[in-house]
């Protein structure tokens, strides 16, 4: 127990100066990265039949994805601003099914939408950084 609350001590600390010094483009990428750590261990609380922890991992996952389509600028009109906030309520709701069916392909099919995802807003920050 003492080891898991000090990796969590550190991830905590370590997200809080990434986002001290972050873009709106790093912000997004420093999420999403703890938006897909804390789906690989969702995964494997299914796994170890640890169902409280399942449903607290998932919990956080949500509140995650909430926090990716809060930040979107709905004013803007653009197209890409709506295909975002479908793509995020959409994966919610596949994480939900996973917290209900504990199935953890649910998990890995958002966890592969969120990479790609990631991946392309690395390419904005580098591209514009």
């Amino acid at each position: 127990m003492m080891t898991r609350n000090g990796y969590g001590n550190y991830q905590t600390t370590n997200l809080a100066s990434q986002a001290a010094s972050a873009s709106p483009v790093r912000l997004v990428i420093v999420l999403m990265d703890g938006l897909l750590d804390e789906m690989a261990r969702a995964r494997a609380h299914i796994e170890a039949e640890r169902y409280e922890e399942k449903g607290n991992s998932l919990n956080k996952c949500i509140g995650m994805l909430h926090g990716l389509a809060s930040a979107l600028d709905f004013d803007a009109g653009n197209e890409v601003v709506v295909n975002l906030a479908r793509l995020y309520e959409y994966c919610t709701v596949r994480l939900n099914e996973a917290g209900l069916t504990l199935d953890p392909l649910l998990i890995d099919e958002v966890s592969t939408l969120i990479r790609t995802l990631r991946a392309a807003w690395e390419g904005v920050d580098q591209r514009f950084g």
